[in-house]
């Protein structure tokens, strides 16, 4: 989905969050390898997920001995989930701390202001979970370890016509973001393909707190259900408001939604809607089930979401490219990364694309009874 400042272990206390320090080899003998995330702000629980994955697996590979028979060094900056401090980050990351890779960033906007500058330096850059197309498209140096909202938002289409039956659908788009409004797109050409009425449009900004207007007007155009392509903390306030207008048709989006503060704010305001997202801890896969004893051990017996298998699996993807190039070296630890195939990720099976996307499934949630609830796997 910021001032430059390495995470030290006073910071990671006041945040009152856990494992945001740089993870450093007291040798001093480290490969480094930088990330950012929007740690704070009004998308931080994106960014804390995705960072406490990524932390787990450069720890793992430290105790594992490490590689290229050195320890890494894991420098975090955070993005504040402001517009600007991408850019700030990643110039830092290169330019003062000389990383050989970057791993980041959760929401779109953010990884496409960060990845010309990468690609630029020659520095590959990994997003756990940027699904704009566009992301990728900024060049050779970029990848992304999750699928696009190409195959997500045909997805949905699928889901709205078939599991759905919704004949005609409302849809409400955030237009300060370049996921939300790409995901709408997307969603909009497989619907009509599909033979689906898509009714009112309208937009909001991300960050409004007053959504009655947009909501009344849905409501008058009578649509089967609402699709509501955005982030968690939009998303359940609209839905509160929503139900206090007596609307009691489906809503269902996006991976944007995957966070537990999505109940949290919007409580049984979110009863029965459904998102896309990309993997569930009730997948079962050996990979799935390792990550999730490890990672609720790690922090205390926190149940991972999607984004925190994510941010583990862009940095194992990493990891995995150096051990096969035997380098960090940048143009061929580019080549490693864009050869990936079959890499047993926590997530699922891992293979990136001539775009440098990886194909990926994708898993349907349903909130039941206050909780996130596995409803069905999607192929690609």
């Amino acid at each position: 989905m910021k001032p430059s400042l390495l995470l030290h272990a006073v910071f990671a206390s006041a945040l009152g969050l856990i494992g945001l320090t740089s993870c450093k080899s007291s040798s001093g003998d480290t490969l480094k390898v930088g990330e950012f995330a929007s740690l704070t702000g009004k998308e931080a629980t994106f960014g804390t997920s995705s960072h406490e994955g990524t932390l787990l697996a450069i720890e793992q590979v430290n105790a594992a001995g490490g590689v290229l028979g050195k320890k890494l060094e894991l420098l975090t900056e955070d993005d504040q989930t402001k517009a600007g401090e991408p850019a700030n980050a990643v110039n830092k990351l290169i330019s003062k701390d000389g990383v050989v890779a970057i791993l980041g960033e959760v929401a779109s906007s953010r990884s496409l202001e960060a990845a010309p500058i990468c690609q630029q330096n020659q520095i590959p850059m990994i997003s756990p979970a940027s699904t704009n197309p566009s992301v990728t498209k900024e060049g050779d140096y970029i990848f992304r370890v999750c699928f696009t909202d190409t195959f997500q938002g045909a997805a949905l289409a699928n889901f709205a016509s078939g599991t759905l039956k919704a004949k005609k659908v409302a849809i409400l788009t955030d237009v300060k973001s370049d996921y939300s409004k790409g995901l709408a797109k997307n969603f909009k050409t497989r619907f009509a393909t599909n033979g689906g009425q898509v009714g009112i449009e309208l937009d909001f900004n991300g960050g409004d707190k007053d959504f009655k207007g947009q909501l009344t007007a849905i409501k008058s155009d009578v649509p089967d259900a609402i699709f509501l392509p955005g982030y968690y903390n939009d998303v359940a306030l609209i839905c509160i408001q929503a139900k206090q207008l007596g609307m009691n048709i489906p809503i269902f989006g996006g991976d944007g939604w995957e966070s537990e503060s999505l109940l949290t704010i919007g409580k049984d305001a979110m009863e029965g809607h459904y998102f896309s997202t990309h993997c569930s801890p009730e997948q079962g896969t050996p990979e799935m089930v390792s990550f999730v004893e490890s990672y609720k051990k790690r922090f205390n017996g926190k149940t991972p979401d999607a984004l925190a298998v994510l941010g583990y699996d862009s940095a194992m993807v990493l990891v995995d490219a150096m051990k096969r190039a035997n380098s960090s070296e940048s143009s061929a630890l580019r080549k490693a990364i864009a050869a990936t195939k079959d890499f047993a990720g926590a997530s699922g099976k891992i293979t990136l694309n001539s775009e440098r996307d990886a194909l990926k499934a994708l898993v349907f949630i349903q909130i039941k009874d206050g909780k996130f609830t596995y409803n069905a796997t999607v192929n690609p």
